[in-house]
Order: C-alpha cells, then structure tokens, then sequence
C-alpha cells in the first residue's frame, strides 16, 4: 500500500516558487504550508475545532518533550497521537535533538547518541537513533524526522563538519531501525553556514528523502540574508518530486521568502508565542494590543480578517485581557496569528497559480512593512 505521494502542481514561472499537494494517511496537505506547533500534543491555548476552522492541515508535536512526559509507551497505548488528542489530520513529529541541545544543560554527544539530563527534573537519559524511531513510532506521527545534530551558529568549520557527518550516520541507523509504512521519514540536511557542508549534507541525504526533505539549522540566531544565500545556494540540488521542509521558520517574511526559494513546507512557535505576550500579526503589520495606544480603541485587531477574534472583540478589550492576564486574551490572540498566517499561505499558493508570486509580495510588504 503506498501511503505517502506529493503532486506538483504548478510552478511559479517568475520565482520557481511550487504549489502542490502531500496526500498523507490522514488527509492530504496543499502546499506551501505553514504547520502551527503543538509541543505538548496541544497547540497551546487554541481547542484543535477552532485550529480546524482557522485552516490548519497539519500540526506538529514535540519526540523530547513528550517522550518525558506523559511517555511514549502511554500515547502509543491510547492509540497514538492521533487519538491521544483527538486529531483526525495528519501529524508531524520532530526528533526531540533540538530539544536535547537547547533545552539541557547536561548532555553528551558521542557517536551511538546522546547522553542527556530532563531539564524538568534532573534524571538521566540517552537517545540514539534507534530510540528515536521507537519513540516516534509509539507516537505514531504521519511524518517523523530523523535524529540530528543542529550545530550552532558560530560553529567552526571543524565543529560543523563534524556534525554533519554525525547527522548523516544517525540517518543512517534511523532508516535502518525504521519499522512502519506508514510514517514518512524526512532526512536532514544540516552543515551550518558553509557552502560547501551544506551541499555536501545534501548530497548524502538526497538519496534518502523518500517522502519529502528537511532543511535544519537555520533560523537560529543568523541575518535572515544568510539564510537566504543558504537557501538560494541549495535550492538547485534540492529533490523536486518530494516536499522540502524548512524547520523552524513561521515569520510572514521568511515565510514567503522561504517559499519564492522553493520550500513547500514551514513550522514554527513564533505566532502563539508572541500571541501570549499580546502581540497579534495584523495585515498592516505587528500590533502589540498590550500598548496604552489601544485603550480605547475600539476597532478589529484586523478588518481584513474573518476570525473569531476579529469578528467579536476589539483591540481595547483584548488590552484589558492581556494586561490582568486572563488567558483568554492569549487565545484569541493565538487562534488569530494562525489564521492570519494560514490566510497568508493560502494568498502565497494562488499567487503561484496566477504566477503573480513577486506582485504578491511587493503588496503584502508595503502593508505589513517587514521585508
């Protein structure tokens, strides 16, 4: 049974920018998509009826975080993510080795794994590759990545070289130890900011990304310029029959940037993040409602967008929510910033078919005023 197929539909003939859809076993995604995350199994503060109304196609959760708590063991005993919380679309796991680098103090890299302390109470414990796909597995995501190493930005050449070729041996072992059809195991390339890793990184998962491919280490802390000229210096290499996946990039710039370079697929934290902290993503650029500006402002957060929040409350009560920390005010917030950047996609995916892709940009970019 083939479980898995990306169709490319159309090609934007100015930018090379792609529209197409990834038939999955639990409903099909139209790219270019942005995915909202849901570390915990839970996109935080937004109840999944209200992520399926904003437009959501897929979510993510979180392999390290949840491995923790509750256990893999018991999601796989409810029946897998999907059941656990009670969503029918497809899922997609990360390998939790972010997690492991970023979140831990303690942790120890060797050539079997990674020897690590819970940043949540102390105690020991080690992923290998092998582990990984059992913990992805018992989860039971549609798509799941493979165990890598994101080295950081400021790596030498030694130190990034090194990883990759560390993240290129657990791809290896994770294939090898992969058990189920039906999940889509997405390569990673990594090579930090050299040109020749990060080509070198792809050339060895290229061969590999079955079902689609992941671009990593980027976003983390570099001018989105640099990130550009990764992007740019790999899109020629990358595999066009399978969905290209850029981690951990969710701003309305990088995203259609990301997409004029190519990439199908996005995720990011930043739209409920910054959602909590009262700053909503408007059509006219950031607002933060929190300001003593918006006191008796009582207008839509956005006239342009038909979501829950925009249709019944206003930039002053939504300053008064965020401001007495009622929770509510973060999940309007939240459940806007979602729309807004799934409204966003869907405008990027029919500028593609009009190939109007650079028009696109060029108007969205004088409104909302980051470039």
């Amino acid at each position: 049974m083939k479980y898995f197929s990306f169709e490319l539909q159309h090609i934007e003939k100015h930018t090379g920018a792609r529209a197409g859809v990834f038939h999955t076993p639990h409903g099909d995604i139209l790219t270019p998509v942005y995915m909202p995350v849901g570390t915990q199994a839970t996109v935080k503060g937004v109840y999944p009826r209200d992520l399926k109304e904003a437009g959501s196609q897929i979510i993510l959760s979180n392999t390290y975080h949840l491995y923790l708590r509750p256990g893999d063991e018991l999601v796989k005993q409810a029946g897998g993510l999907h059941k656990f919380m009670n969503w029918d679309r497809p899922i997609l796991t990360d390998s939790g080795g972010f997690q492991v680098f970023s979140l831990t103090k303690l942790n120890k890299i060797k050539q079997e794994g990674v020897y690590f302390n819970s940043h949540i109470d102390g105690s020991k414990h080690f992923f290998s590759p092998e582990k990984v796909m059992s913990v992805e597995e018992n989860l039971g995501a549609d798509i799941i990545m493979q165990l890598d190493q994101c080295s950081e930005y400021g790596y030498t050449h030694a130190q990034a070289e090194k990883a990759m070729g560390l993240t290129y041996n657990w791809l290896t072992r994770c294939l090898d130890s992969k058990t189920r059809d039906d999940q889509a195991l997405f390569p990673i390339v990594q090579g930090n900011f050299y040109d020749d890793l990060r080509l070198e990184s792809l050339r060895r998962a290229k061969p590999h990304a079955t079902h689609g491919i992941a671009i990593g280490g980027l976003s983390v802390g570099e001018p989105k310029a640099r990130m550009y000229e990764i992007l740019d210096l790999i899109r020629p290499e990358l595999p066009e029959a399978v969905p290209r996946y850029l981690m951990g990039v969710g701003s309305p710039d990088c995203l259609i940037e990301g997409v004029k370079r190519g990439v199908d697929m996005f995720d990011c934290v930043l739209a409920t993040r910054i959602a909590r902290n009262g700053t909503a993503l408007t059509s006219n650029g950031k607002i933060v409602v929190r300001n003593a500006a918006y006191t008796n402002d009582f207008t839509p957060l956005d006239n342009n967008c038909g979501c829950y929040c925009c249709k019944n409350y206003t930039k002053a009560y939504l300053r008064h929510l965020i401001n007495v920390n009622e929770m509510l005010g973060g999940m309007l917030l939240s459940l806007h910033n979602i729309t807004f950047l799934h409204n966003l996609m869907k405008g990027i995916r029919e500028a593609i078919f009009a190939d109007s892709l650079t028009d696109f940009a060029e108007e969205f970019y004088s409104k909302y005023g980051e470039n």
